[in-house]
């Protein structure tokens, strides 16, 4: 592993626990001990991962992580002592790539570092003018530009607006959306909270693209909180 991480945490035991560990395995770490020193090192450089304490001060780690997606797209991993759900979700709707808890393992976390960066790498030609657009996903296939969808070789018949559901997770890979918002981008018309017309969408599009759709792997759901694209 030899890429750039900003590790953003106030405590100093963790942090220098992190960095040790994470040198050794390649990485070039650059330390913040508070928000507002985090946000300043992430202004001065260019990284290609940020680990995000939550609870710190004079910025806490959901702040910073609000004035980072402002400018910026970079994976950012949540490490933090609140392990609740509603945490989590709160995290990962905000633009959080994934979620840690302490006490933590770091083995788990070199883990979760390199495929959230694995991911970030893969997608970031999605976001750029290509001749082609084709991503491949698990046993799937996509042709952005020729919605066209392909499993297993076979193709796959998706109706207009189940495709630019599909589309909307693909192009967004480290985003969570509400049904609103799933609503609003692939409708561009006002959600007045009928449910069901995104219900009976995403039933359908998981029948056709799922091998188990009671089990979906390619967009997950996060209960209270809407969907997302799922990890692999």
């Amino acid at each position: 592993m030899t890429n750039k991480i900003l590790l953003i945490e106030d405590d100093k035991a963790i942090s220098e626990m992190v960095e040790n560990y994470l040198k050794k395995e390649g990485a070039s770490v650059i330390t913040a001990f508070d928000g507002e020193e985090g946000v300043g090192k992430f202004f001065s450089d260019t990284f290609d991962l940020i680990i995000l304490d939550i609870m710190m001060p004079k910025l806490d780690g959901i702040e910073v992580m609000k004035i980072i997606r402002e400018r910026s797209v970079v994976p950012i991993l949540i490490m933090s002592a609140k392990d609740s759900d509603v945490d989590k979700a709160l995290g990962l709707v905000l633009g959080a790539d994934d979620y840690i808890g302490k006490p933590f393992s770091m083995i788990e976390l070199c883990a979760r570092i390199k495929a959230a960066i694995r991911r970030a790498n893969q997608y970031s030609k999605t976001n750029e003018k290509k001749e082609e657009s084709i991503i491949n996903i698990y046993d799937l296939t996509i042709d952005l530009d020729n919605y066209l969808i392909r499993k297993k070789g076979e193709i796959i018949q998706l109706t207009s607006k189940e495709f630019d559901i599909l589309k909307l997770f693909i192009l967004n890979p480290n985003r969570v959306f509400t049904k609103a918002q799933i609503y609003d981008f692939v409708w561009n018309d006002g959600y007045y909270g009928d449910e069901n017309v995104i219900n009976v969408h995403m039933r359908r599009l998981r029948e056709k693209i799922e091998d188990n759709p009671s089990e979906p792997k390619y967009i997950r759901t996060l209960w209270g909180i809407g969907y997302k694209l799922g990890e692999y």
